[in-house]
This record gives C-alpha cells, sequence and structure tokens, in this order.
C-alpha cells in the first residue's frame, strides 16, 4: 500500500508492541480481504506471524472487499478463501471473526456510497 511508504509495517508494528507492552489493552486489526490479492492461506500465515507472541492482545477483523466502480480491478474474496484464511488464523491462535456484510446488494456498504457520490460529482462536473 502507497502509505507503507510513509509508515512501513515494521515501525507500525513497533508502534503496535509498544502501546501493548505499556498498556496492556487489545489491539484490533482490519484486514480486507481482497480475492487474489491478500486472501491466500500464506497471508494469513504472515498475519499471524506479524502478530507474533502479542495473540492474546489481538483481535483480527476480517473484512470482505466491498466492489466499488473505481477500483474494478479488484474482487471480494470468495467465501470458501474467507473461510480458510479465518481457519489458519485460528489454527495460529489468532482472535478473529468476519465482519458481517450489509448492503452490497444496493451498493450502500462501506466505500461503495462514497464510490457513488464522486461519481455523481464528477458528472455533474461535466
Amino acid at each position: 500500500m502507497k502509505i507503507n511508504k510513509a509508515f512501513p509495517i515494521e515501525k507500525l508494528m513497533d508502534s503496535v508492541n509498544y502501546y501493548l507492552d505499556t498498556t496492556n489493552r487489545r489491539v484490533t486489526y482490519e484486514y480486507i480481504l481482497i480475492k487474489d490479492v491478500n486472501d491466500h492461506k500464506e497471508e494469513a500465515l504472515e498475519l499471524a506471524e506479524l502478530i507474533g507472541d502479542k495473540r492474546h492482545l489481538s483481535y483480527v477483523n476480517l473484512i470482505p472487499y466491498n466492489p466499488v466502480d473505481e477500483h474494478g480491478q479488484y474482487q471480494r474474496s470468495t467465501p470458501e478463501a474467507i473461510s480458510q484464511f479465518f481457519d489458519t488464523l485460528k489454527k495460529k491462535g489468532i482472535n478473529c471473526g468476519v465482519r458481517l456484510e450489509q448492503g452490497t446488494d444496493i451498493d450502500a456498504a462501506c466505500g461503495q456510497l462514497r464510490s457513488k457520490q464522486e461519481k455523481k460529482k464528477k458528472e455533474k462536473a461535466v
């Protein structure tokens, strides 16, 4: 991701670990699953490794990607891929859940409403 140039994942995880060591409070990670980009077992294992020995203070919220017009190259992960990712994290002792999505069928899910508004703005400007 572009933001990793300014904030490398190693630096971010150093900050997370400092927070965990200082507060002993749980951290929630938001992980968007994108079909054939980051939804494989290998990425789940990498995520578990990244969390490391802080499992007891970590929760991963798995979020199925919501398709939007401006990013048509990305698709939602299959239910099988989501399930495999979830199961892999669970087997590694990571507390996690899959966000219940609502509104995708009417383009009202997270990201979709903003995308529709941006499209309307562009159409009005033309």
